[in-house]
């Protein structure tokens, strides 16, 4: 009960990397998911490992969509303790389960009538791919509920400055789904083998018994705060906020994935083995990605709670340590794809063409992994501070600028396929110097954003006055 962290005072550097740690750990274990089945599927084909892939967009564009709910409550739930106010903590975190649960139904509805639809997009050159990947998609559908929720329980949990317990949680389901994984795909016993729905299977209930967790310890014994769900009314100003918050990191998100999906189509112009290529580098620089994602959501709560406490000497101080973090490891990434490409992308794809085609991969993506980290740990910065539009302003604009130049790069007078993948390397290089010359600037204004000024005049009221104004600002009705 009440195992919140206070992150305004204290040593910077322990503090950050006690609470990214952990995170890291999560997501590095949400990227085991998939990362498991494309090892087992691996083994299938390439064939198997193009059906989860092609499907795979369309989970992270769900995932996508449900951001705004996790980012709405790491945000709210950070500022809120910073200024020392619980109950508003606990409030959004209602609020944001109660968004979440209603976006991943209507996510789960639409997903299992269109999944053929959503498929064909990809103009799959062989049949049985594509038959493979409808049913995988319809398959882990069923439990988005669960995979959807449960990045929003573990938002609530970081904006509290505890991130130790989801990785807790998450490891129960990393575990089970690593052993139900290769039970399912290839059988034994009385257990038939499934193929690719056996990965499917293996991961919707892995999620679900993450879910029962979170459920038995955030909602029956209260352990990180007393979410009271019998006072929960709907509340026009929390939920504005948390999409305030959210939509713009969620839409830029979601269209990421649309891009990604236009780049997948224009490659499937080369034939199926890409695709999988793609899908597999993709898992594979997931850990430098996973990595930095989670030192920018320990940045993001630990600014979130010092912009509530309004100490912007700690939230400096905050970035540039992270900031360096971030570009020590992303050498480290960016000289092993260069050095060991061959020996990491034999891990999951073994077939000549596709394993010298994977080499190359990793070497392009190599030359923008110490960018992409930067990007992705300032855009934490921007939403501790509440300010979620200027990253996905960047992220959009150059993100969108892959498809044209990836239609000029791809060219055959020009790089032909590998064009494509030059063109998500450059704009990732773009991204990383123009966001964090942004927050730069903003954090070296000679005037720095306060609180509104509605809040300092409330200061200079009796205590008691000021309560009652707050509890009528945002209380629910």
């Amino acid at each position: 009960m009440n195992k919140t962290v206070d992150l305004t005072r204290g040593p910077i550097f322990r503090q950050l990397l006690t609470l990214a740690l952990p995170i890291i750990g999560t997501s590095l274990m949400q990227m085991a998911y998939n990362l498991t089945d494309m090892i087992w599927l691996g083994q299938l084909g390439s064939d198997a490992v193009a059906s989860v892939g092609s499907a795979g967009f369309y989970i992270w564009l769900g995932m996508s969509i449900l951001l705004v709910t996790r980012i709405g409550a790491e945000v709210g739930v950070s500022q809120a303790i910073g200024r020392k106010e619980t109950e508003t903590a606990a409030r959004f975190a209602r609020h944001s389960l109660f968004w979440a649960l209603l976006l991943s139904t209507t996510l789960v509805l639409i997903v299992l009538v269109f999944a053929p639809q959503l498929i064909g997009i990809f103009r799959l050159s062989a049949i049985k791919v594509e038959v493979d990947a409808i049913g995988y998609l319809r398959i882990v559908s069923l439990g988005f509920l669960f995979t959807f929720i449960n990045p929003t329980f573990q938002g609530i949990y970081n904006g509290a400055g505890n991130s130790r317990l989801p990785f807790y949680y998450l490891l129960v389901g990393l575990g089970l789904n690593m052993l139900l994984d290769p039970l399912m795909i290839f059988g034994i016993g009385f257990l038939p083998a499934m193929g690719v729905d056996g990965a499917a299977w293996a991961t919707v209930i892995a999620q679900l018994v993450v879910f029962i967790i979170f459920i038995i310890r955030f909602v029956w014994m209260k352990e990180i705060m007393d979410p009271d769900f019998k006072r929960f009314r709907l509340n026009k100003d929390i939920s504005l906020k948390i999409f305030k918050l959210g939509t713009p990191v969620a839409a830029e998100s979601a269209l990421f994935a649309c891009f990604a999906l236009i780049l997948a189509r224009m490659i499937t112009k080369w034939g199926d083995v890409p695709i999988a290529v793609q899908s597999v580098g993709a898992q594979i620089e997931a850990i430098s990605w996973m990595t930095s994602s989670g030192f920018a959501t320990a940045l993001g709560t630990f600014t979130g709670q010092n912009f509530g406490a309004n100490n912007w000497h700690r939230i400096k101080r905050g970035y540039y340590t992270t900031l360096g973090i971030g570009i020590f490891l992303g050498t480290l990434v960016t000289v092993a794809f260069i050095i060991f490409g061959r020996e990491i992308f034999g891990l999951f794809l073994r077939e000549p063409d596709a394993l010298q085609m994977g080499i190359t991969y990793l070497k392009i993506l190599a030359v923008s992994q110490v960018f992409m980290i930067i990007e992705i740990i300032t855009r934490g910065a921007f939403n501790g501070i509440g300010q979620t539009v200027p990253p996905s302003i960047v992220g959009i604009v150059f993100t969108g600028a892959r498809v044209p130049a990836a239609m000029v790069l791809s060219l055959e007078k020009y790089l032909g396929m590998l064009g494509i993948w030059w063109a998500i390397s450059l704009s990732s290089i773009a991204k990383g110097l123009g966001l964090m010359a942004w927050y730069i600037s903003l954090l070296h204004r000679p005037t720095i954003p306060r609180k509104p000024r509605r809040k300092m005049r409330l200061s200079l009221l009796p205590t008691r006055q000021r309560q009652q104004i707050k509890i009528e600002e945002i209380d629910e009705p």
